[in-house]
């Protein structure tokens, strides 16, 4: 039998002569042989080193159905895993959306962005913990064009039928690709971490059965000293989770190291990003926004950038700082704040109407 690492290069090879335009039936017997000893991580892992070594990824994108296509054997492969298991409950709500959309339930196909923000903000970043970036990069890109279908569709546009098939073609590939290839890397302990925080974003279709179990964390005892005072860890906790705004900081490696728990958070924030590159925190489409403004804070030439944006009749407000010590700089805060009533403000109040 030839070596995995062997046969990896074999599949590698074949890929990229699909890449150069040789049919499937060229390949076909050969896949066969070198996909007998190969599991789906060892696939994802081909093409994040494809990838790497220069094909573009809008085009491994492109050649996911075709690489499907060839895998679909090897694939088949049934997944058994507890009720209570994060890709038992993806894998069923796949098959709840694929029902609401062949019914018409636009109220349910509203709903359901929960399953990708799920994936996004939690599963995508404990796979990166084990290096595998590209497999759900792919997936995050077709989670954002499956969104644009969904908002044309609710704008009277007849665009069911392509939701379809992008769905059935996007859920094949998360049950056959990505989902093993989770199960491979990820541990028992991992899963369950995982999914306390799938419970904290919440579900749409139906309540998965509860589990017992609280995130791994280190505890700490006593005061923090600052300049102006001490203050004990509940109370600065306390403090900058009862802020009226939400707060993300990122370290000046771009590693996210903390983020609020205010109360009515804008955006989606998940303790899965905690030692996640910001870039993996974005689209690619807004990366390039990203890396502008942190480069203009590392060389001083910026301390702020602002945006606001309308977001279910409010106006939300969104500012980035430089964070700097002594001139230095340590990293970048993320302010986010809902400005509808504050817009409203005139004149003055200087006195207390409370009854």
């Amino acid at each position: 039998m030839e070596a995995i690492g062997n046969k990896k290069g074999i599949l590698k090879s074949i890929i990229k002569q699909i890449h150069e335009g040789a049919s499937i039936e060229e390949v076909r017997e050969k896949l066969k042989e070198v996909m007998k000893d190969l599991k789906a991580s060892e696939i994802a892992e081909v093409e994040q080193e494809l990838i790497k070594e220069g094909i573009p990824r809008e085009e491994i994108h492109k050649l996911c159905d075709v690489h499907l296509s060839l895998f679909k054997e090897k694939l088949e492969k049934e997944i058994h895993l507890p009720d209570w298991h994060p890709v038992k409950i993806l894998m069923k709500e796949h098959e709840k959306i694929e029902e609401a959309v062949k019914n018409g339930d636009l109220e349910l196909i509203k709903n359901s962005g929960r399953h990708y923000l799920r994936e996004e903000n939690v599963l995508f970043p404990y796979l990166e913990k084990y290096g595998i970036v590209e497999p759900s990069a792919i997936m995050w890109r077709e989670h954002d064009r499956i969104r644009e279908i969904e908002k044309e569709i609710f704008r009277g546009k007849d665009k069911i039928e392509e939701l379809e098939e992008i769905l059935k073609s996007h859920f094949y590939k998360e049950n056959k690709v990505l989902f093993p290839t989770a199960i491979d890397v990820i541990s028992e302990e991992e899963w369950k971490e995982i999914r306390l925080q799938f419970d904290e974003i919440g579900y749409f279709a139906f309540e998965p059965e509860k589990i017992r179990g609280e995130m791994r964390k280190e505890i700490k005892e006593g005061f923090i000293n600052f300049e102006t005072g001490e203050m004990k860890i509940e109370e600065i906790e306390a403090i900058l989770n009862n802020v009226p705004f939400d707060i993300t900081f990122v370290d000046k490696d771009d590693t996210v190291k903390y983020f609020n728990q205010s109360k009515d958070r804008i955006f989606v924030r998940t303790k899965a990003i905690i030692g996640r590159k910001v870039q993996n925190c974005h689209p690619s489409k807004s990366i390039h926004i990203v890396n502008k403004i942190i480069d203009e804070f590392k060389k001083g030439k910026r301390n702020e950038a602002s945006f606001w944006i309308d977001m279910n009749g409010r106006k939300i407000l969104i500012r980035y700082f430089a964070v700097r010590r002594n001139g230095e700089y340590v990293g970048t805060i993320e302010v986010t704040q809902d400005i509808t009533d504050i817009k409203k403000i005139e004149g003055e109040k200087r006195l207390l109407d409370w009854e």
